[in-house]
């Protein structure tokens, strides 16, 4: 692993990529951010060096290097899902080589479905915590000790810091911005009515397929990060109803300026 990330950061700082100081994950039909992005240079993922090739049609598969409000950013339009059949070694590859490329906050997006009935489709929810529902780990096998620990800590999964500043961006802009625990499983189906009320049980506001992996590595890395979730759509079990991805997309698209003013400002603070 370490000898293909040497090499992936090689061939980027090659391409001119130098010292970004934000990396950013962008999710499903959340790519919007990019509008706001000078670009100095976007190198498509099948043209990088181990770099996985994303599968999902919304998602466009490309690196961005350029700058928000002055700031270097590094921007992975399109991720990669465990229910594309990668490892979450491969899913989280791209997070590592960010880290070695000098990035020193991740900020994450997703699409997600509202678990907390309060919360309504095309809203956004600030990720204060998370469960668990995959059933592979990015830290399974032997630990990169130059990258962290054996064991590391998950009592502050997101940082505060960063959670602090976009609530008070938030407020400045008139945002409504929910905040909640975030689940993670496997796709690509959605969802059964039951598995939606086994995951409020469990004290879940929003599922997705998504961003736990990155979370995981980052913190074994030390890396702070932060992840909003736009809530494409409301998972009543009792009043559930029929879904599709183009549904999805239209209710992301509604949410998505607000996310893309959040980010935005935060990158300006950092």
């Amino acid at each position: 692993m370490e000898t293909l990330l040497k090499e992936t950061v090689s061939y980027l700082k090659s391409k001119g990529i130098e010292t970004p100081a934000v990396g950013i994950v962008l999710g499903t039909g959340l790519g919007g951010l990019v509008s706001e992005i000078d670009i100095i240079t976007a190198i498509d993922y099948d043209n990088i060096p181990h770099f996985p090739i994303s599968t999902v049609e919304s998602h466009h598969g490309k690196l961005i290097y350029g700058t928000i409000r002055n700031k270097k950013v590094l921007v992975m339009q399109g991720r990669f899902h465990y229910y594309e059949g990668y490892n979450m070694k491969e899913i989280t590859f791209p997070i590592r080589v960010m880290k070695l490329l000098g990035i020193e906050n991740l900020l994450i997006s997703n699409a997600a479905g509202a678990i907390n009935l309060t919360y309504k489709k095309s809203s956004l929810m600030l990720i204060t915590d998370h469960i668990n529902l995959y059933p592979d780990n990015p830290l399974i096998g032997k630990n990169m000790d130059d990258f962290g620990p054996r064991f590391p800590d998950m009592s502050e999964a997101y940082s505060k810091k960063l959670n602090n500043t976009l609530r008070g961006i938030a407020n400045e802009k008139s945002i409504q911005l929910h905040e909640g625990v975030y689940v993670p499983v496997s796709g690509p189906n959605l969802e059964t009515k039951a598995e939606y009320r086994m995951i409020r049980l469990l004290g879940g506001d929003a599922v997705g397929m998504s961003t736990v992996p990155e979370v995981i590595v980052a913190n074994h890395m030390g890396l702070p990060c932060c992840a909003i979730s736009v809530l494409t759509d409301e998972c009543d079990p009792e009043n559930l109803e029929s879904v599709d991805i183009t549904d999805i997309l239209a209710a992301a698209a509604i949410a998505e300026p607000q996310l893309t003013t959040l980010y935005t400002e935060l990158i300006e603070k950092l």
